[in-house]
């Protein structure tokens, strides 16, 4: 396998000064399955211009990668990286690097249920009530993760997994609690391809299903700090109108998993606003009541953190099909990497963490599909 997955014609990002960054540096990593080497892709761009996370949030295959980055020194990571893509990647040609995976699994990643052949209605409990097992990937992630690692907290590591009984997400945060390879499986666990995980006695499946951009784990972290986030997303946002029914199989899929992160973003940043404006009026406050309980009560929802969020959003590739998100062809993976570094390189570049932001509001999000998006 060649060193890294880039272009040869692609040259390297200048590395930034970390002074110049505003707050802390959260990486959130969508859910999509194959596709997810894009994210691996944009990580390589980060870690030649020298921008190592202080936080990383993922679901599903970003909860995969994620706890890759976490859980390996800096100088490791990259190359652990590549070692997991290489596992799962195939050589077969079109149709069949699309049909193996259905059929017969991925290498290092997963395998037919042989209990599926009993038929849907059959019981077999939630942890084989599946398509296919995960033991591959269970033997593959200790040798690529070190838990110790991610537990020591530096850096931060959250993922999202959701409840099946309450169907709620749930976030697991190194900073509250021991994360472990269980963690892991269960918020890559989507349904109905692979089985339930328990944690604590409650079944968990993949949290790409309830919130496949956490984003608003950022705005909702106590105490909040200024920060410039990196969310790299996987399913396309933008996209023409369908003209076939194999089309409009993947712009659903792109609205279904994708869309609901813009969403997401504009009403966090909504209620961000919201608290800059709670600090303006509480300065407006007279002096004598300043000080009052009921005064310091409503300014502690008040907020004058700044958020630079910076999305790093996958375009089409020429050739994709429906079959996108279980395509593991060396050829897909290659061209998935590429764009993920291209991307991430121009929004680098672009140092959009450097702009000023509007006090009072706080947000300023940019894309890297658009010049910017805006914040509400």
């Amino acid at each position: 396998m060649q060193a890294d997955r880039t272009s040869a014609h692609t040259s390297p990002v200048a590395p930034i000064d970390r002074a110049s960054v505003p707050g802390q540096i959260v990486l959130v990593l969508q859910g999509s399955g194959a596709p997810g080497c894009y994210q691996a892709g944009a990580y390589q761009a980060l870690h030649e211009a020298g921008i190592e996370p202080d936080w990383v949030i993922g679901t599903s295959i970003g909860a995969i990668n994620g706890a890759i980055i976490a859980g390996n020194e800096v100088s490791r990571r990259l190359e652990r990286l590549q070692e997991f893509w290489r596992q799962l990647e195939t050589e077969l040609p079109p149709p069949w690097s699309q049909l193996t995976p259905l059929l017969a699994g991925v290498p290092g990643f997963y395998y037919p249920n042989p209990a599926a052949a009993w038929g849907p209605e059959t019981k077999v409990g939630i942890e084989r009530a599946s398509l296919y097992h995960v033991d591959p990937l269970k033997r593959l992630l200790p040798d690529l993760v070190d838990f110790a690692l991610i537990n020591s907290g530096q850096p931060r590591f959250t993922l999202g997994l959701a409840s099946v009984r309450s169907g709620q997400m749930r976030y697991f945060d190194s900073r509250y609690e021991t994360i472990s390879i269980d963690h892991v499986l269960g918020s890559s666990a989507i349904p109905p391809s692979f089985p339930a995980v328990r944690i604590d006695g409650e079944a968990y499946w993949d949290g790409g299903i309830y919130s496949n951009t956490p984003v608003e784990v950022v705005f909702d972290d106590y105490p909040r700090r200024s920060s410039v986030v990196f969310a790299v997303q996987i399913w396309h946002t933008r996209g023409p109108e369908p003209e076939s029914i194999a089309q409009v199989f993947m712009r659903q899929k792109d609205i279904l998993f994708g869309s609901r992160s813009r969403s997401h973003i504009a009403r966090q940043a909504q209620i961000h606003r919201m608290r800059h404006v709670i600090r303006e009026l509480v300065g407006m406050v007279p002096p004598e009541r300043a000080n009052t309980p009921e005064v310091q009560e409503l300014a502690d929802w008040g907020c004058a953190t700044t958020m630079h969020l910076i999305e790093i959003n996958a375009e089409p590739i020429d050739g994709e099909t429906n079959a996108r998100d279980f395509d593991f062809s060396q050829a897909a993976i290659d061209a998935r990497w590429q764009a993920g570094y291209a991307d991430a390189s121009r929004m680098i570049e672009r140092r959009p963490w450097s702009d000023p932001i509007d006090p009072e509001v706080g947000v300023a999000v940019y894309a890297s599909d658009a010049s910017e998006v805006p914040a509400a």
